[in-house]
């Protein structure tokens, strides 16, 4: 988990600011999208990297029923935070040989089972824990990842119901995922609705009555109505990220980003003309200038891809990486200018005061938003405000 810090005792080497109101506005805005479904708050990677516990308290006070973890590890320890409230549901999906079972099961958490083999064990683990698990069964329908293939899940929904006929399991959910819904149209995304509804009609021709069918992820919350059925399973957008470009920004899409990185400079200093800058020498100064210096690299999440592109605010104006980025620092042209080391240099925010956002960082760096937030490290504080 990531080291927490408050305002007054944040190192002023570099912060990750994390507002919890803006998380609840925007797990209140993805809840108006789909008012007739159940709210699962996706909270795996720590939070996408903004700190899963906070995030998980502020999502259930905005209304989240559910809180959606990829391993076992990550919902067991949310289940022990005693800050959430005890009937909150709590699902997790990756699960490898030789987990956790029997601590889910007894946990009462949602486990995900994608095949017979993940059957068996958690039968095994109910057994022990004297106890039935709560399955969800995960159907392929396209994404081609986790999940049963429709050859294969006849077998499997006979052998869970068997199960569950034991009195070793309850079948509490069917879901899948989606592959290209951050693409608008892409003809994948209505072939996968249409299997996964055959897929749910045929585990409920046999006998099984789920609590939810679910396949909507936060594109498909945001912008596919006939996705949401009895649940919805929102992840980056809940931190305010946009799913995709073709989606939107944030702000269009009614969002409010929630992580601001910021860090001080550690040093200003003037340089001639000509002067070669980091690994390299892939940045040369066009002139005499001055040169700031950021405390933050790749080891604490900022991509090298972004080398030369980066963006930051210093000052009130946007400047770029300059040269490679370093494993605990990068350097900023500032043209001249010479703010005060320890002045704050913001790599994104919301956008409000005119700082670059994590889906700029995206751009620059040549991947997502969600890769952005997630991989700030844990050499990072989050200051939480707003609680």
């Amino acid at each position: 988990m990531s080291e927490t810090a408050d305002l007054t005792t944040a190192p002023s080497r570099a912060r990750a600011e994390i507002d919890l109101a803006a998380l609840r506005a925007n797990v209140r805005t993805l809840r108006a999208t789909a008012p007739g479904a159940a709210f699962m708050a996706v909270v795996k990677a720590d939070g996408y990297g903004h700190g899963a516990l906070p995030c998980a308290r502020a999502a259930v006070e905005a209304g989240a029923t559910w809180l959606g973890a990829a391993t076992p590890e990550e919902a067991l320890a949310l289940r022990a935070d005693g800050a959430l409230p005890a009937d909150v549901r709590i699902m997790c999906w990756l699960w490898t040989p030789g987990g956790p079972w029997r601590e889910a099961v007894e946990a009462g958490l949602d486990v995900s089972v994608s095949g017979l083999w993940a059957l068996r064990e958690v039968e095994q683990a109910a057994r022990a824990a004297g106890r039935p698990a709560l399955v969800q069964l995960k159907a392929d329908t396209g994404l081609g990842r986790n999940g049963c293939p429709p050859a294969d899940w006849p077998e499997l929904v006979a052998q869970a119901l068997r199960a569950e006929r034991e009195g070793l399991l309850r079948i509490t959910g069917l879901w899948s995922h989606f592959a290209c819904a951050d693409e608008p149209g892409h003809p994948s995304i209505a072939a996968q609705l249409a299997l996964f509804h055959e897929m749910a009609a045929h585990a409920e021709k046999e006998g099984a009555r789920p609590e939810v069918r679910h396949i909507a992820n936060s594109p498909a919350t945001l912008t596919l109505p006939e996705t949401h059925l009895d649940l919805v399973r929102p992840g980056i957008a809940m931190y305010g990220v946009s799913p995709g470009p073709e989606l939107g920004s944030s702000a269009d899409l009614g969002l409010r980003p929630v992580m601001t990185l910021a860090a001080s400079l550690a040093l200003v200093k003037h340089v001639p003309g000509g002067h070669g800058v980091s690994y390299g020498h892939h940045y040369l100064t066009p002139g005499e200038t001055t040169l700031g210096l950021v405390p933050l690299g790749y080891a604490d999440g900022v991509p090298r891809h972004a080398s030369g592109t980066g963006p930051v605010l210093v000052g009130g104006k946007w400047r770029t990486a300059a040269g490679r980025i370093a494993m605990d620092q990068f350097v900023v042209d500032l043209g001249g200018d010479e703010p005060e080391p320890g002045a704050e240099a913001v790599l994104f925010g919301p956008g409000d005061r005119g700082e670059p956002t994590a889906q700029d960082w995206a751009q620059a760096a040549g991947t997502i938003g969600y890769e952005i937030v997630t991989r700030i490290g844990v050499r990072v504080p989050r200051v939480y405000v707003n609680e």
